[in-house]
């Protein structure tokens, strides 16, 4: 449909599907492909009147269209029931260029589909509706489609409907070996151990998958791969932020977020406890940590600040993560003014804000050498965990004995009155305001209290449109690459529209009637076949689909950062799987933090941990916000200065040299092929027995051929150059071998080879 606003800015909304009824929403409904058409000279049912056109003409606004047209009496736009009544449809088909919509000089133009389904609209009483994405998702009923042996539970019947529609088959089912590696990186981020491939393999029943499914599940590194997405939402790091960057003692609340996807709290608790723990009835300890969400925020420890100021960042970026991260709204584009495309307003954002303005903080506590000085490491409020505490209802924190803790959280101690922001600037206050939530999105409830808790319960209420959606659209995401609503963060009017919207309600819908249950949504997804299919592209499927959005394929993408670092440390059998604690210091090179740094604080230069820490996953890598982890950030790492819900996917030759060069990568390598000629008798054997190692399944023949010839070649040149043998077989600190250097270099370089293959890093 034509949206005009203001002076002559425009979008038309084509349809995707042949809905037997169509609805025009207040915005557009998912039902639509938003598409500029019109340019700075158009002027649709506006005349040519300069007034009028200044005045603009809101078609996504019910009670304009329906008007009558102030220059054009007798005139509207829409005219419920007859198109040729109809002003702005008589504009898209009329065969006068002076009066054509969109005109000729815009260089677009409607397709006589799009014309057909706007005079269907009309013709149907032209239906007005809300932004899909504010209307509760409800299940439907889908009609029945051939091949229905391929489904294997109902997120099938939706994906296929799509496929069949466009004259596609899905591919066929994946083989067990890609299968098992494939479930295990989904459910752990890891490798799956050479027993439970093996016993998957030799599973011939037809509850293998969900068997295997279940015992992933049951790992701690199950909690872990789920904390690690969840970090970016909550825009955790182990400093402050801003310029000095000082240290902040916050790795508990992460310890928490691991703690609860293994326990698989259910998504709503998960929330209420993160955004109000501490106002819940007796609050545990265990409550008031989870609050610590709240404060994973930058907090400035530079002196000369203006603490006001900065406190209001503090709090609007808490009102932020929450849209974001949770709604999966753009908040912060109403904090200076009324949103320009979503019903936002200027005063919705500050009565957001209320709900997080009652902490008794401050913009500015003290500055970084007197924080170093008093190891000062978290700001007030926090909650300091001892010995008692790690024994009992903390027992999941991971400290060392006779060391306590402090961690920032949250309080309502401090009630301020709240005000909008003039402009968005923190010192020129406009009208009070009081907590409150969009009544475009869900009125607030007069049963809810007019706190955070009030809030955490309005954003699990089943009626909330947002939430549930949000969620399993990432949930989706992390396993096919590109979520259902291909923007993550933002189901606004700006935002992709789902590209199978039943099968986004549906599974949204299901979420809630399943007590959000977290690993039950993962399971159902695990278990369709269309997560099941093969990855492989042909070229009808690149034809017709290239970016897959009709799912008639598996997804295939790279891993992140952190999954191929940890991949690579599991198969060379380096990985310390130690859960929680303090953050560790990997291999870094020099001099990066002190480029980031003022000068004082601990966090001036960067010294690595010896031992195991080295090894650790890399979830407990050190964060610090002004010099994140170098060998995350090359493969797109955010810096986690704010919510991120969705990293970029890039491919850059930086990526290459890492993955060649880097002393964790080389050490790895040396360490798998001194481990393997330790234990292997057989020299004939060592490329198959790395190859499988690394990549979960037998190399084909030709795939051999060429990696046995180099390890050859390899071999034959150290032979020659001995010191260089050693030198190589000297990287890293683990242990140096006790095997043959010549040999162990050779295989080394073999199995750093495979280590950089792109189905190495790549989960298919």
């Amino acid at each position: 449909m034509v949206l005009i606003w203001g002076l002559s800015k425009g979008v038309f909304a084509s349809t995707t599907e042949n809905y037997a009824d169509v609805k025009l929403p207040d915005i557009v409904s998912y039902n639509f492909d938003i598409k500029p058409i019109l340019s700075d000279k158009c002027y649709t049912c506006h005349g040519p009147d300069v007034n009028e056109r200044k005045a603009g003409l809101r078609l996504d606004q019910e009670e304009d269209a329906f008007k009558e047209l102030s220059v054009t009496a007798g005139k509207y736009a829409f005219v419920k029931g007859n198109p040729l009544k109809s002003e702005a449809y008589l504009r898209m088909v009329t065969d006068n260029n002076d009066d054509l919509m969109p005109p000729s000089e815009s260089q677009l133009h409607l397709t006589t589909h799009e014309k057909e389904l706007i005079k269907k609209w009309i013709v149907q009483g032209a239906t007005y509706e809300k932004h899909w994405a504010f209307i509760p998702p409800k299940k439907i009923q889908l009609t029945a489609k051939t091949a229905k042996e391929w489904e294997q539970n109902e997120i099938d019947g939706f994906v296929l409907q799509k496929i069949i529609d466009n004259n596609l088959k899905p591919s066929p089912k994946a083989s067990k070996e890609t299968l098992v590696r494939r479930i295990s990186l989904d459910l752990t981020g890891l490798p799956p151990k050479s027993e439970m491939v093996k016993d998957f393999l030799a599973d011939t029943s037809n509850e293998a998958i969900e068997t295997l499914v279940d015992k992933l599940m049951a790992l701690p590194s199950y909690g872990e791969k789920m904390a690690q997405a969840w970090l970016d939402v909550a825009r955790y790091a182990d400093s402050h932020g801003y310029q000095d960057d000082n240290y902040r003692s916050m790795w508990p609340w992460r310890d928490w977020a691991i703690h609860a996807f293994n326990k698989n709290m259910p998504y709503d608790e998960f929330l209420i406890k993160q955004l109000a723990g501490d106002l819940l009835p007796n609050a545990s300890k265990e409550d008031v940590l989870a609050t610590g969400f709240n404060r994973n925020h930058p907090i400035t420890q530079e002196g000369g600040v203006i603490l006001e100021e900065y406190r209001s960042y503090y709090v609007s970026d808490r009102a932020n993560t929450l849209g974001k991260g949770v709604l999966g709204m753009t908040l912060e584009c109403a904090k200076c003014h009324d949103h320009k495309y979503d019903q936002l307003s200027h005063k919705n954002y500050f009565e957001m804000y209320a709900f997080f303005n009652n902490v008794k903080e401050v913009g500015f506590e003290m500055g970084v050498g007197r924080a170093t000085r008093l190891k000062h490491y978290a700001d007030n409020p926090y909650i300091t965990i001892s010995d008692e505490d790690a024994e009992g209802v903390l027992s999941f924190i991971n400290r060392k004995e006779g060391t306590s803790v402090n961690v920032m959280v949250m309080n309502d101690s401090l009630p301020r009155d709240a005000f909008i922001f003039n402009r968005g600037e923190y010192d020129d206050h406009g009208e009070q305001v009081y907590p409150n939530t969009p009544e475009a999105i869900l009125p607030f409830s007069d049963a809810l209290p007019k706190n955070r808790l009030g809030l955490a319960q309005w954003v699990i209420d089943p009626n909330n449109p947002l939430t549930s959606r949000v969620f399993v659209n990432r949930i989706w995401a992390s396993i096919f690459g590109r979520g259902l609503v291909e923007t993550l963060g933002d189901f606004g009017v700006q935002g992709s529209l789902p590209t199978h919207p039943a099968l986004l309600d549906w599974l949204a819908k299901d979420f809630m009637e399943n007590e959000w249950d977290i690993q039950n949504l993962l399971k159902k997804i695990l278990l369709s076949a269309t997560y099941q299919q093969s990855s492989v592209a042909t070229e009808e499927r690149k034809a017709t689909d290239p970016e897959n959005l009709l799912l008639a394929r598996a997804g295939r993408f790279r891993m992140s950062g952190e999954m191929i670092r940890d991949y690579i440390l599991t198969t060379s059998g380096l990985l310390h799987t130690e859960i929680g604690g303090p953050s560790v210091r990997p291999y870094q090179p020099d001099g990066l933090w002190k480029e980031t740094t003022s000068g004082s604080g601990i966090l001036a230069k960067y010294v690595a941990d010896k031992g195991d820490k080295l090894y650790r996953r890399s979830l407990y890598t050190f964060w610090k916000r002004t010099s994140p982890p170098p060998g995350m950030t090359i493969f797109d790492a955010p810096t986690r200065d704010y919510c991120e819900v969705n990293r970029q996917k890039t491919n850059t030759p930086l990526q290459a040299l890492a993955l060649q060069n880097d002393v964790q990568m080389l050490e790895a390598a040396r360490v798998l092929a001194q481990n393997t000629l330790a234990n292997s008798a057989h020299d004939d054997q060592l490329v198959q027995t790395i190859f499988k190692a690394i990549l979960i399944r037998t190399p084909k023949i030709e795939e051999l051929k060429v990696l046995e010839n180099y390890y050859l070649d390899a071999k034959i040149k150290f032979g020659k150059e001995k010191e260089n043998a050693e030198k190589l077989v000297s990287i890293g600190s683990f242990k140096k071998p006790e095997t043959d250097p010549v040999k162990t270099a050779a295989l080394m370089l073999t199995a750093q080879v495979i280590y950089n293959l792109d189905e190495t890093i790549t989960k298919e």
